[in-house]
């Protein structure tokens, strides 16, 4: 897949190299970049080399290491998105949660909607496991939330509309700050919204859209109430 690099400079071979396969499509985001002991040994380099390459790519926001999973190719759209709504946020943080709070009620209420009329096998199971990870991890906040984050990412995932699942994608560092800090403040926050985490499942397999809408209507109500 890729040709070994023979220069002083190795790393920024393999990012010009890893960056074309983005550009023509080898690479799609969502994709898993290879291990990084297979990396050096297609690109004839040395481990040291390829790790300074993939942090010299997450810093360009072209791909996302996620600990424990790996390092997967980042959606240009999302990234973009997602560093403006930093910057605009930084500037007021409190008026910026809030802020975050009212984009949520607007669009996801009638992403859960739409999840009851078009999620696949597949992502009820992910929603489902997600709800079961929460369960099982209610005393880990890290754990928990991305938990929490999984279930609603599966739900926008389910609306079947990539806009939709790139808005949702770009706010995900903001929307974990904002449970960071409510698992902290409030205890029972994270037991409180299990519960309407499991009535927005119920109404999305049920394929009833107007409870789902509701449901999330609540869950919104109550993260408004804990923040």
């Amino acid at each position: 897949m890729y040709t070994a690099v023979k220069t002083s400079r190795l790393y920024q071979q393999i990012v010009e190299q890893i960056e074309e396969s983005v550009r023509t499509g080898l690479l799609k985001p969502g994709d898993q970049l290879p291990a990084e002991r297979e990396l050096a040994l297609q690109f004839g380099v040395s481990r040291t080399a390829v790790r300074e390459a993939v942090r010299a790519l997450c810093e360009k926001g072209l791909v996302e290491a996620a600990p424990g999973r790996g390092t997967f190719v980042v959606d240009a759209t999302a990234q973009s998105m997602k560093q403006s709504l930093d910057s605009m946020l930084s500037f007021a943080q409190t008026e910026g949660f809030e802020f975050l709070v009212e984009v949520r009620e607007i669009l996801e209420p009638e992403i859960a909607a739409r999840a009851a009329t078009r999620a696949s096998e597949k992502q009820l199971i992910a929603m489902r496991e997600a709800i079961a990870e929460m369960d099982a991890r209610g005393q880990d906040p890290a754990a928990f939330i991305e938990a929490d984050l999984d279930f609603h990412l599966a739900l926008a995932e389910a609306a079947q509309n990539p806009l939709v699942l790139a808005l949702i994608d770009s706010i995900v560092g903001l929307l974990r700050e904002q449970r960071t800090r409510v698992f902290l403040a409030t205890p029972d926050g994270p037991a409180h919204g299990q519960s309407h985490h499991r009535r927005i499942l119920d109404a999305v397999e049920r394929r009833d859209a107007l409870a789902a809408r509701q449901a999330m209507a609540s869950h919104l109500a109550q993260v408004r109430g804990d923040s």
